[in-house]
């Protein structure tokens, strides 16, 4: 903070001093309506907004009737499954809290799985309504299910 100090007679100024006396209250109020360094956002050139990411538990599910509804092969986006190899379609299904965020046909990056199962994948199915921030990764009926928390999503533009 700046403190300018100044000894101005009540009485007729010269004009100098009342320019002086503008110019420091001109800077004065600049130096405070400008906003912290910390409130402040600042992007480069080629950069865009920051991107939103969600930490999310992945579970698995399979083409199996016991796991979907009555049609197996048909997502709830209305997307056809190979019978053979679903898995290649790389289709995940959001919990409805995230539906807004990833509607159908959008792509999202997930990270944190390891090797197999990380990259980018498509939103085509939708989970029960008792979930939250959860998403599930189609598999082939005779791949390994599993369970793995605290896993990060990030909207890929398209």
């Amino acid at each position: 903070m700046f403190i300018v100090k100044t000894r101005v007679r009540l009485s007729s100024s010269p004009p100098k001093i009342k320019v002086m006396k503008w110019i420091a209250s001109f800077i004065l109020a600049v130096l405070f309506t400008l906003p912290s360094k910390s409130t402040m956002t600042f992007f480069k050139a080629n950069e865009s907004a920051p991107v939103i990411t969600d930490t999310v538990t992945v579970t698995t599910y399979t083409t199996d009737p016991g796991e979907t509804d009555e049609e197996p092969l048909i997502t709830a986006s209305g997307f056809k499954l190979d019978s053979l190899n679903p898995r290649r379609h790389k289709i995940i299904a959001v919990s409805r809290d995230l539906k807004k965020r990833y509607p159908f046909g959008s792509k999202v990056r997930v990270k944190g799985l390891g090797k197999k199962y990380d990259g980018v994948y498509r939103v085509e199915d939708v989970m029960h309504s008792r979930w939250r921030k959860k998403i599930d990764l189609l598999l082939n009926p005779k791949d390994k299910q599993f369970k793995k928390r605290r896993v990060v999503i990030t909207p890929i533009e398209k």
